[in-house]
């Protein structure tokens, strides 16, 4: 196994921390400072959150020589992106009473409040805790919020694909108690015996591990960006099994050649047998620990362990530590990766609508009121909230009896006229949080993406494309959030106002981008824009998208 002798300084910060406690229990008190101690920052993370600062008020506060206005961001665990109307209220009011006010839906179907203070975090995650919701391993080395295909339109047996996220979830949960008795106030253990942990001992992963389940021919989660990608093999109208994918992961550096994005590659089948399919996947889990990169956390996700030793060697070790043959992966193909708008109806006689969030900010803006509508629908209780792969949501389950109360809402607040009238780019397209709050963004997205959105439709109006779906997703550092190397065309923050630009991606979410040009402002972008759309327009095959064109004219540095 890989001996790692030169640790990084967070292998040492999660074995020295008492189960993930650290001093975060003596920081709390400490009422000099917003901020938390340097080591429990990394240790925060697996509690499901993120210490952060306002960067737009950095400069404002040195001058005044005050301290940076210092806040946290809360991400919840969400298997699969399932809320109940109560749950959605109480996140409402959570977020008004101590965030920022702005419901973020991320691009993992789940959601985080922004600017909460040190002073209002335990609040917050008691008032979670109260609706059956909590943070617990949603960040951190630790496996992630398991993610799922959104739609039950999708398959008759959505339900019972789905119903394996919380499953999963709930086997790679962490066993220390310090997130309940730091946050939650719940009485200490006295047996230390009782929270040994025999997945991730005291060491947990190398690095963060998400997992996401797919149901073929849909592609709505863009499950191959997984470390794990489970891809459902439904045959005769039953579910079969999974296809494993292992190695996804679109992290990178600037200037790091040694680092890369990277998707999944197909490693096996396991059948949809309990015993079998949850010791593969918890086997998969070990491997990365016991053989991923504890030295340097640049190449310490799964994919780097694949790459470093193969993908022969890797099935060879899962089926020694699982105990039974793996089979080879069964056929699948994905024709799309998309999100149904408006409303559809599923096989039970369900009603969905999913309507148009821009970049997963569920506000009240000039645009369109769409956090006091979902409030408003959620008070009906007569929709469950379900998260989609692209930072929007769906009003779910609803009864035909019910449609026509949901239906009043939603036109009372135009949420019906918002989201017919958004471009087909747009409803495509992701943007990571990026600046104020995150402490790697480069560039801005969120904030700007729509703006630059409202100049590329009008190019595609110039050439007639205004209906193409092309995929276009930003963000503000190479890190990846937004999934911008999975796109057709994607904007990577190089610095304030500056991006490479990604092309020749898929549609389907099986292909790369590879860059084009690099450091670009507005003007060049548009400029080049203006260019391959009146190329595409001109000289495509018919039905041919976007990212394959570009790929086929070799759009992309050589």
């Amino acid at each position: 196994m890989e001996q790692n002798k030169n640790l990084s300084s967070t292998e040492r910060i999660k074995q020295n921390s008492d189960g993930l406690r650290g001093t975060l229990v003596e920081g709390l008190k400490n009422e000099v400072t917003g901020a938390i101690a340097d080591d429990d920052t990394a240790l925060v993370k697996f509690h499901g959150m993120y210490m952060q600062d306002d960067r737009d008020r950095r400069e404002e506060r040195a001058e005044k020589k005050l301290e940076r206005l210092y806040s946290f961001m809360v991400r919840l665990r969400v298997p699969g992106g399932f809320l109940t109307p109560e749950q959605w209220i109480a996140i409402h009011h959570v977020a008004g009473e101590n965030s920022t006010g702005t419901i973020k839906v991320t691009t993992r179907q789940t959601i985080q409040l922004h600017g909460i203070l040190r002073s209002r975090i335990k609040p917050t995650l008691k008032a979670f805790s109260n609706v059956h919701l909590d943070s617990i391993a949603a960040c951190g080395d630790v496996n992630r919020n398991v993610t799922a295909a959104a739609h039950p339109m999708e398959s008759e047996l959505h339900e019972q694909v789905h119903g394996y996220a919380a499953r999963i979830s709930a086997l790679l949960l962490p066993k220390t108690r310090a997130f309940y008795e730091i946050w939650l106030d719940e009485e200490k253990l006295t047996n230390k015996k009782d929270e040994e942990d025999p997945l991730y001992q005291d060491r947990y992963l190398p690095r963060k591990f998400k997992i996401g389940l797919v149901i073929p021919p849909n592609n709505d989660i863009d499950v191959l960006t997984n470390d794990l990608a489970l891809i459902a093999i439904i045959e005769n109208g039953q579910l079969k099994g999974f296809n494993f994918a292992i190695g996804g992961g679109l992290g990178a550096t600037h200037g790091n050649a040694e680092t890369y994005p990277r998707l999944a590659s197909v490693l096996c089948y396991v059948p949809a047998d309990d015993e079998k399919l949850f010791k593969a996947i918890y086997e998969v889990v070990t491997i990365q620990r016991d053989y991923g990169n504890r030295s340097d956390r640049k190449l310490a996700r799964l994919k780097y362990t694949v790459d470093k030793y193969g993908l022969d060697w890797y099935r060879a070790e899962l089926e020694k530590r699982v105990g039974f043959p793996l089979e080879d992966a069964r056929p699948f193909v994905f024709t799309d990766r998309v999100d149904h708008y408006g409303w559809t109806q599923n096989h039970k006689g369900l009603w969905y609508y999913t309507p148009y969030v821009e970049c997963g900010r569920v506000v009240d803006d000039e645009k369109v009121a769409m956090k006091t509508a979902l409030l408003e629908v959620a008070e009906t209780g007569k929709a469950n909230i379900r998260f989609t792969g692209t930072q929007n949501l769906i009003l779910s389950d609803i009864k035909a009896k019910d449609k026509a109360a949901i239906q009043k809402i939603l036109e009372k607040y135009r949420i019906i006229e918002h989201t017919e009238a958004a471009s087909a780019v747009r409803k495509n397209a992701i943007a990571c949080v990026a600046l104020p709050t995150c402490g790697l963004a480069l560039a801005e997205a969120q904030r700007y993406l729509p703006t630059l959105l409202g100049k590329i439709e009008g190019l595609l109006d110039k050439y007639e494309l205004g209906e193409e779906q092309i995929i276009i997703r930003m963000t503000g550092c190479p890190n990846g959030c937004g999934r911008p190397y999975a796109a057709e065309i994607g904007f990577v923050g190089t610095a304030l106002g500056h991006y490479n630009m990604h092309l020749c991606g898929d549609h389907e979410g099986t292909r790369l981008n590879r860059i084009y040009k690099e450091n670009l402002d507005e003007a060049a972008i548009l400029k080049e824009l203006d260019l391959l759309f009146w190329l595409y327009k001109k000289e495509r095959i018919t039905g041919e998208r976007f990212g394959d064109f570009a790929l086929r004219q070799k759009w992309y540095k050589q």
